[in-house]
């Protein structure tokens, strides 16, 4: 029960004249090896089974005389194997498999090898596929495995195939900026060396002769002649340096050299790695690639930024509430899936406030899965939505927070989700017209809503004729960023239209959405702590935080 095979074909079963000269031969894949055969019928075939190549051509060549005309159904069955296909443009995108196989499964595979395809083949033409065929193949191999379908969306498929390293870009960049700040310093000194002598040409014998001396030849002079000229500029010029025994004092001073002391300031010669001026330039390459990059100055913003803006708490007790939503839904309007996944810790500075417990409100929370700490008394949880340990004079641990409940929902229902997004692209007068709205009936606010749009591999700077709130253009990612600052009960929905060359409707798809917020979606809050003993309220701190782990429109 697995594809025997992914290929394209040519709809009349020949490939135009000239194509195997012009743009390479058809391009077959067996097993672990590939190979290059001129094939009638195949653009690009990928084995995922053990075959013959006789095999193979066999049954591709067959594929196109079986296809007939004004069916509606996009299966064809043989005495051994089944074609599944879909047509695109003048060709089949064809997957072989054997009878026995889920059609259902098969019929998702192509799909989503319908959609790969596109990624790499810009004309959709038999010539763009031939040059593409090592990168179909790649792509193929990320979908199917051993024939059978991997769970993996385009967008990694993409990810996966470029092998595009952030790190090693960041670790290039700094590298080069190094070196050519070195050669930068380099060639400064020279021409600081070059103005010396020039002015000691003009200055008659004595001045070449303290030039002289201060660059003569053997290792020895070189130290006088780097302590003389670049130690006089970077170490200050002083005098029990080692020049060299044929450095002459007099001679320099008749040269005007240890006249004037140069600034103490420079002392510290070349420095590769304390540049601020590389970092500087390191960030502004950045930038220029589109990459949205925040100075953070001070001492304290670059402290809160590396503790992940989170400030530290002083309160005694401190209970944090972390929600994370992951999405998927259909650009057809619906959800695929949704996940919901909560937890709530609790972290004690000292032991004198060890012993306590929380007192919890909320909703009823229909579908939602509640799990708590093995050590809390869940007969107590439920009946009173109370958190305490089973023993009442036992102390909770102090030091590193401790998980006490966690809540999990799964669920395809759309009212869940605090932010649906509808995508519109329309092709007129060549062009794209891509009209995007959002709306949001939460009754919570959401925080720095950013919405990425991808744009098709050639599409320039879009034109943006109307929007809601901010929007930048990420050349290295190529989309479209949609910002929306908060969204509130004055803007619960909004809209945004741009234009980019014409597209098919596919090359704005996976739309990735990021949000925040400091309500959670399961209706739970802490009302209160008591002590576990006395019943006086103590005193805590609380944060709670809704963010977004995958929140996709596929």
């Amino acid at each position: 029960m697995v594809v025997l095979a992914a290929a394209m074909v040519t709809k009349t079963g020949k490939g135009k004249r000239g194509a195997a000269t012009e743009c390479g031969s058809p391009l077959l894949s067996c097993g672990r090896s590939t190979a290059l055969f001129p094939l009638p019928a195949a653009l690009v075939s990928r084995q995922f089974v053990d075959m013959s190549r006789i095999r193979i051509e066999g049954l591709l060549a067959a594929f196109p005389k079986l296809v007939g005309t004004g069916k509606q159904h996009t299966y064809v069955e043989t005495e051994n194997v089944r074609y599944l296909y879909q047509p695109i443009e003048t060709m089949y995108l064809v997957l072989v498999t054997n009878k026995s196989s889920n059609i259902l499964e098969d019929l998702e595979t192509l799909r989503l090898c319908g959609k790969v395809v596109p990624e790499y083949v810009d004309a959709l033409e038999e010539e763009d596929v031939a040059a593409a065929a090592f990168d179909l193949l790649f792509a193929f191999d990320e979908v199917i495995s051993l024939g059978h379908k991997e769970n993996v969306t385009v967008a990694q498929v993409k990810q996966n195939t470029e092998m595009e390293s952030h790190e090693e870009k960041l670790h290039k960049m700094i590298i080069q900026s190094k070196i050519q700040e070195t050669k930068d310093l380099m060639k400064k000194k020279a021409q600081e060396i070059e103005k010396v002598r020039i002015e000691a040409a003009r200055g008659g014998p004595s001045r070449m002769g303290a030039i002289s001396s201060m660059q003569g030849g053997g290792p020895g002079s070189m130290g006088g002649g780097m302590g003389g000229s670049m130690g006089g500029g970077m170490g200050g010029g002083r005098a029990e340096m080692d020049t060299g025994p044929s450095y002459r004092p007099e001679a320099a001073a008749a040269a005007g050299y240890g006249s004037k002391e140069p600034p103490r300031g420079v002392k510290k010669g070349m420095q590769l790695g304390k540049s601020k001026g590389a970092g500087r330039d390191f960030l502004e390459s950045l930038k220029a690639e589109g990459e949205h990059v925040e100075d953070v100055t001070s001492g304290a913003a670059a402290a809160a930024a590396l503790s992940g803006g989170v400030p530290a708490h002083t309160e005694p007790v401190f209970i944090n509430t972390e929600e994370k939503i992951s999405a998927v839904l259909s650009k057809d309007g619906g959800v695929e899936s949704c996940e919901v996944q909560g937890s709530m810790s609790l972290q004690i500075g000292n032991e004198a406030d060890a012993c306590l417990r929380v007192q919890l409100a909320g909703g009823a929370n229909p579908g939602y899965q509640f799990k708590t700490h093995p050590n809390i008394d869940k007969a107590v949880y439920s009946n009173d939505n109370l958190l305490g340990l089973k023993d009442p004079a036992r102390p909770f641990p102090t030091g590193a927070p401790l998980g006490v409940l966690k809540w999990r929902l799964q669920t395809r229902d759309e009212a869940v989700l605090p932010l649906s997004i509808n995508c519109w692209p329309s092709i007129s007068g060549g062009e794209s017209y891509v009209n995007i709205e959002y709306e949001s009936t939460c009754p919570f606010d959401l925080q720095n809503v950013h919405i990425f749009i991808p744009l098709p591999s050639q599409a320039q700077t879009p034109q943006v004729n109307q929007i809601d709130g901010d929007w930048r253009y990420d050349m290295r990612k190529s989309c479209l960023v949609w910002s929306i600052e908060m969204i509130d009960d004055t803007n619960r929905t909004g809209s945004m239209e741009f234009v980019v060359p014409a597209a098919q409707a596919d090359a704005f798809f996976p739309i990735e959405v990021e949000f925040a917020a400091s309500r959670t979606i399961c209706d739970v809050r802490v009302e209160s702590v008591v002590d576990a003993q006395t019943g006086l309220p103590v005193k805590y701190g609380s944060k709670t935080a809704l963010v977004t782990e995958g929140y996709h429109v596929e």
